[in-house]
């Protein structure tokens, strides 16, 4: 029998590191930290294979915390899922870029804490975020110039697009997109992960992340994708190069 996993949930408010582990309990053991201390300290003792982090705690600040967390993890551990207050982009963006593995915004959905945190404890990193075929035109602004793609593939973390030409991993880009029934173009900045030039007939594309990504556009994606989305056993997510 594989042995059960430890998710560690972190909050100052007792409400909802109660209401998260009743949620998660079907998925692991749960361990609670009510600050960032001893959150570290169990993190140390016990290498919980997910944390749950709201990144608002009051005696360490979000990002170092977030970071010395990561840090803490053994080789193979997961991940961490970061809970913001505001839905601000900055804020998500601030949880990508000190490692968090996903961002929910509070009040936290069941179905939406739930599905990343079982991901998260069966895949690490990002590869097993539901992604869908999704052919749509990305508007690219990348070192005040503008540049222009096809999205092939998309998740609510990232997306695959071909183009003419390939940014350099780590590059950053604005992107503008639309999805169909959607009023307002999306904007949200991103992060390129991996790149491929155009070889052989090959088509020149790029996985991105999203960083600075708004509440209502985080929940336009999650919507969207997960309407769409079919399951498949070989489906790990936008960044695994498969495309």
């Amino acid at each position: 029998m594989e042995p059960k996993r430890t998710i560690l949930v972190v909050d100052d408010l007792p409400m909802f590191r109660e209401l998260e582990s009743v949620f998660l309990s079907r998925y692991g053991r749960v361990i609670t930290a009510a600050n960032g201390a001893e959150a570290l300290e169990v993190v140390r003792r016990e290498q919980p294979e997910v944390v749950v982090l709201d990144f608002h705690l009051p005696d360490i600040d979000s990002e170092i915390l977030c970071r010395q967390i990561r840090a803490l993890f053994a080789t193979g551990k997961s991940g961490i899922v970061v809970a913001v207050c505001n839905g601000d982009a900055t804020d998500h963006e601030r949880a990508i870029r000190a490692g968090a593995a996903d961002v929910l915004t509070k009040p936290v959905s069941r179905v939406a804490l739930v599905e990343t945190v079982n991901r998260l404890v069966r895949f690490p990193e990002v590869r097993g975020m539901s992604r869908i075929d999704h052919a749509a035109t990305v508007r690219m602004v990348v070192d005040r110039e503008e540049r222009w793609g096809t999205m092939r593939n998309l998740s609510r973390g990232g997306m695959y697009m071909e183009a003419g030409w390939a940014a350099p991993p780590d590059s950053e880009m604005q992107l503008e997109f639309r999805l169909p029934e959607v009023g307002e173009p999306l904007s949200p900045t991103a992060k390129v992960i991996w790149s491929r030039r155009r070889r052989n007939g090959i088509t020149a594309g790029m996985g991105v992340r999203f960083l600075a990504l708004d509440a209502a556009s985080a929940h336009t994606l999650d919507s969207f994708v997960y309407e769409r989305f079919v399951p498949e056993t070989d489906t790990f997510g936008v960044f695994t190069g498969a495309n």
